[in-house]
């Protein structure tokens, strides 16, 4: 189910930690959907955290100019790339009753539904954790994730993504990732 643009913009908020790239999945993605002729905001929040401490960023795309300067209270999707903060944040807080939440788990989209009592919306799970260890042997899962969150929106293609990911990371890197992701797509669960 692709992302209702008529309703104007869409909303992200991603979690993780510093240090696992959640901005720069959040930039990528924002990269992307530039490519594609919309206007976005992206842009993280966080002070003098170090590697490891809570870290979201935020994103926001539309097909017209964006005219909000604040950071997203209420998200179209939240995407939580550390399977280790679920024990920390609530994810679905703020996330609108219709909204999609994309995590990196080993849970099923029922399994989440119940631990967070999220009725609504859409929940989507990938183990981007087993997939950035298989493919890049290291525990890089943002992009995994970021793919996962693509399938589950339809905000851009993930073939934009792949190639904004593949000018930033040319080479081994790159392949590695684009990888990671087209498999994080496959195996992404909606529900």
């Amino acid at each position: 189910m692709a992302v209702d643009f008529a309703k104007g913009i869409t909303e992200f908020r991603w979690h993780g930690r510093g240090g696992q790239g959640v901005v720069t999945s959040n930039q990528m993605l924002g990269k992307a959907a530039l490519a594609e002729g919309n206007y976005i905001q992206a842009f993280p929040e966080f002070g003098p955290e170090r590697t490891g401490a809570p870290v979201r960023a935020f994103l926001r795309i539309s097909r017209e100019p964006i005219q909000i300067y604040a950071q997203v209270y209420h998200p179209d999707v939240v995407v939580c790339i550390d399977p280790t903060l679920l024990d920390v944040v609530n994810p679905t807080e703020g996330l609108k009753p219709d909204g999609t939440l994309v995590l990196n788990t080993t849970m099923t989209p029922a399994e989440v539904r119940e631990k967070f009592g999220f009725k609504g919306g859409r929940v989507v799970t990938v183990d981007a954790s087993k997939i950035a260890l298989d493919i890049l042997g290291r525990p890089f899962y943002n992009m995994p994730t970021m793919a996962a969150a693509v399938k589950a929106t339809g905000v851009v293609k993930l073939e934009t993504v792949i190639k904004t990911v593949l000018d930033r990371y040319p080479g081994k890197i790159g392949e590695l990732n684009k990888a990671a992701m087209e498999r994080a797509s496959e195996e992404a669960q909606i529900g």
